[in-house]
């Protein structure tokens, strides 16, 4: 499955795979499921993103990934399934940084496995998962963690719109620097 918008983005969304009535029906990652419009509404509001007439969000200095490319089985990647598109992955991150790049990027992981292979694409290493940690991975590029928008955290209240709100509006900050 295709990353999904602009290749010039200065934010890059990581996922962890397709969600089984969602993307994988899709075609685009967080999109036709409940983790999808948890995280667009929250996008609309920090203005990462716009709803079209046909109700498909258009993104605004914005793209979205997952860690893993096609459906795994029971909705839970292994590692060998983690391994096998790890090299794509590591192309979109490519794509988000340059040493000559001149002003701040940033990926937003969802969920601690997204966070965990980001970390291994830089061979980096953060303080253990938690949302809101914000790590600098290079110079003019960080690496923000959220829970992830599942119907699980969201329903639990583990994962608030005030929490990602809060989070988004960090980002947005810091890409404006």
């Amino acid at each position: 499955m295709p990353a999904w918008g602009s290749r010039d983005a200065r934010l890059l969304i990581v996922g962890l795979a397709p969600g089984m009535h969602g993307a994988n029906r899709t075609g685009r990652p967080f999109t036709g499921d409940a983790s999808g419009d948890f995280l667009f509404t929250g996008l609309e509001r920090a203005g990462f993103a716009t709803a079209s007439r046909a109700h498909t969000p258009r993104l605004l200095n914005c793209r979205i990934t997952n860690a893993v490319k096609c459906l795994p089985p029971e909705n839970r990647p292994v590692a060998a399934e983690i391994d096998a598109c790890r090299g794509y992955l590591y192309e979109e991150l490519a794509e988000l940084w340059n040493e000559r790049a001149r002003c701040h990027r940033c990926i937003l992981a969802l969920g601690g496995v997204a966070y965990k292979v980001v970390g291994r694409a830089f061979d980096a290493r953060f303080p253990p998962f938690r949302h809101g940690a914000l790590n600098e991975v290079r110079p003019r590029l960080f690496l923000a963690a959220s829970l992830h928008p599942s119907r699980l955290n969201v329903n639990t209240g583990r994962l608030t719109e005030a929490m990602f709100d809060t989070l988004l509006e960090e980002v947005r900050g810091l890409l404006t620097e």
